[in-house]
């Protein structure tokens, strides 16, 4: 996370408070580290995400023979190959394995990838460059919509790390009676009842976002 991103968690914060004093309506309040969570619809206010989602180089790729390590082969080839591999397997042990998968690859700032502050990357990008938190994440999302699990129960979480004192994403995954967190930070999935230095400030889908208040 840059400093561009962390004003914009600033800004979201203050919109929580003032959420709290005028007494806004919550709309599917779901709670996530002890915050519960109010539905939004305008997810045009997050254009990196927006182009995520239009930039998603797991879509419509064709299937072929890896013989070079490129963009739109080699890396989405063997990704996608690991995918297959997992589809038998029950929802918990795909979670996992994806999960590792994804945190194997090195973190990576933005400013050294791209040469931007922010930036966030579609798989065939992380594949080919590593990156940052939120990277980790969408590919997480993007494997387990592949893999054929609801697009409803995924949520990339942007939030505050107070251990750290700085900004941080993660996948949270519905599975129920629980929200589990898949993090860069953190090898195991663990639920979000176990975290408890994590405040999250809004999270994404491909439809909708949602604004974290204290309960």
């Amino acid at each position: 996370m840059n400093k561009l991103e962390k004003t914009k968690i600033r800004i979201i914060s203050l919109s929580a408070l003032l959420c709290l004093i005028l007494f806004c309506p919550v709309t599917n309040a779901t709670s996530l580290f002890g915050y519960k969570a109010e539905k939004r619809n305008n997810l045009q206010m997050f254009p990196k995400w927006i182009s995520v989602l239009e930039r998603d180089l797991g879509k419509n790729v064709p299937r072929s023979h890896c013989v070079e390590r490129s963009l739109d082969q080699c890396q989405i080839e063997k990704w996608l190959s690991y995918l297959d591999g997992l589809r038998k397997l029950e929802m918990k042990q795909q979670i996992e394995r994806v999960n590792a998968y994804a945190n194997k690859h090195k973190y990576v700032l933005d400013i050294m990838n791209y040469g931007v502050d922010d930036y966030w990357a579609v798989p065939g990008e992380f594949l080919l460059n590593n990156g940052d938190c939120e990277d980790y994440a969408i590919i997480k999302m993007l494997s387990l919509k592949i893999l054929g699990i609801d697009a409803a129960k995924l949520k990339l979480v942007v939030l505050q790390d107070t251990n750290l004192r700085i900004p941080h994403a993660v996948l949270s995954v519905d599975v129920g009676n629980d929200i589990l967190i898949m993090d860069n930070q953190i090898d195991e999935v663990i639920s979000h009842k176990h975290i408890l230095h994590y405040v999250p400030v809004y999270a994404v889908d491909d439809k909708q976002w949602w604004i974290y208040l204290p309960i």
